[in-house]
């Protein structure tokens, strides 16, 4: 898969949000509209939990051909087989992690900067996560939103792809699209807390395949980012 196209939307995990039902309940309904990315992200699972979690949906992604990312912990990352870790700004540099990473693992990092966006895709990172572009409450740490103007600005800064995140809905998403270069949209509530996550997901998903269908074929290749 090339990478840019399974940015198109993350999937992250909050098993408050999707209670009652299960993380992998979510995921799996979200997997099978289509979602090309999954981001496990759960704060407060001990490490034994969170690898045991890790490996389910690492069964579930392998089973749809799609992405799966821990959010922070590389050794988990690593001891599940997923495709890459999600680092923030209080964990360790991306120039550490890809020392130490193997051949083809992927690396993301946040920031709504574009010099330090610029500084980690030097570093070796594959991708940017940027935000907060709307308010949201589902990160305390989020801080204030930087609007599509923002994420736009971030985007045209590196060359590696920039996902957008932060109370990103299908609306938001649409904007997203069509007024900024980001690749895609990484979402929490949107698709966790939904009665019908498939339905939000293929919401989500559209206006990132309609920019696509509506490019030139030229400016589709020059814009597409490899794995």
């Amino acid at each position: 898969m090339i990478l840019h196209r399974a940015l198109r939307l993350i999937v992250i995990t909050d098993s408050a949000l999707a209670a009652p039902r299960t993380i992998e309940e979510v995921v799996e309904e979200a997997l099978s509209a289509g979602a090309p990315a999954i981001q496990l992200r759960e704060k407060s699972a001990s490490s034994r939990e969170l690898m045991a979690r890790a490996e389910r949906l690492r069964e579930l992604t392998r089973r749809w051909n799609a992405y799966l990312f821990l959010n922070d912990r590389f050794d988990i990352a690593l001891a599940a087989g997923a495709d890459g870790v999600h680092l923030g700004p209080n964990d360790p540099p991306v120039k550490a992690i890809r020392s130490a990473a193997p051949d083809g693992f992927l690396i993301g990092h946040s920031t709504n900067d574009p010099a330090e966006a610029r500084e980690a895709a030097a570093q070796g990172a594959d991708y940017i996560g940027c935000g907060a572009v709307y308010p949201t409450s589902t990160k305390s740490d989020a801080g204030p939103a930087i609007g599509v103007e923002g994420l736009a600005e971030v985007a045209r800064a590196v060359e590696i792809p920039v996902v957008g995140i932060g109370g990103i809905t299908p609306e938001g998403a649409r904007d997203i699209a069509a007024q900024s270069p980001a690749a895609g949209v990484a979402v929490i509530g949107a698709v966790m807390g939904a009665s019908n996550p498939g339905a939000v997901v293929k919401a989500l998903l559209a206006p990132f395949h309609e920019r696509e269908r509506a490019r030139p074929q030229h400016q589709a290749e020059a814009g597409s980012f490899d794995e």
